[in-house]
């Protein structure tokens, strides 16, 4: 999932400053589940605004609040059209991803982030999260035993581990496993410890062309016809 961080009030308030009509627009999805954006968010949010821009101005603002499933795709978007219009502008809880198409779906109006979007991780448990991948686009985890190295490796090598490795800690940060310590005893467990002597060429960054664009095999036969 799409782990992401509210950004405090003081931040929000500024990017809306001198606006009267403001919405804001949560997300159900990532941001809802690590509790940054969703539906509950986007009330406290809506409650804090007004409540300190009336303790700065002494004005009375209007902040509306909708929350769709997700803010990526246009179909979940578009049921809120008529609602977003005419606001002056938007603050979104959504993902980074999310921002930008609602500020491309909605053209002339303004949308500010209400968040900062921090990784791809997992639940830890209790309102933790940790960083699982970095989207490099040429996954190794087949043969790394399903342990990223780009991601968990502080270095991102992938053929390690470095010479700094300790005990099996990283030389970063002694508090850390070394990833490739971690690969190491993952590997032994099931076996496979022959992959650990494979060399991995370089990283093709031809694979993290940025914007990507990725058109499912599918529908590219439908383009051909």
């Amino acid at each position: 999932m799409i782990v992401a961080q509210r950004k405090g009030i003081e931040e929000v308030k500024k990017m809306v400053e001198g606006k009267s009509r403001i919405l804001i627009a949560g997300c159900g999805t990532c941001v809802a589940v690590c509790m940054a954006g969703g539906e509950r968010e986007v009330s406290i949010l809506a409650s804090m605004l007004r409540i300190a821009v009336k303790l700065d101005s002494g004005r009375d603002i209007e902040v509306a609040e909708i929350t769709m499933e997700r803010q990526c795709d246009r179909e979940f978007i578009e049921p809120f059209d008529k609602q977003m219009r005419g606001y002056e502008v938007v603050i979104s809880t959504a993902c980074g991803i999310g921002i930008q198409f609602l500020a491309e779906y909605l053209g002339d109006i303004p949308v500010v982030p209400g968040v900062n979007t921090k990784f791809l991780g997992s639940n830890e448990g209790g309102g933790t999260w940790f960083e699982r991948c970095r989207a490099c686009g040429e996954c190794v985890l087949g043969e790394t035993g399903g342990i990223c190295p780009i991601t968990i490796c502080a270095k991102n090598l992938l053929n390690g581990p470095c010479g700094g490795t300790n005990k099996g800690k990283c030389e970063v940060d002694k508090d850390k496993d070394c990833a490739w310590t971690l690969i190491y005893r993952r590997l032994e467990k099931l076996g496979a410890l022959d992959n650990i002597r494979k060399i991995f060429p370089p990283q093709n960054y031809h694979a993290q062309t940025h914007p990507s664009r990725m058109i499912h095999e599918a529908y590219q036969k439908e383009e051909k016809k």
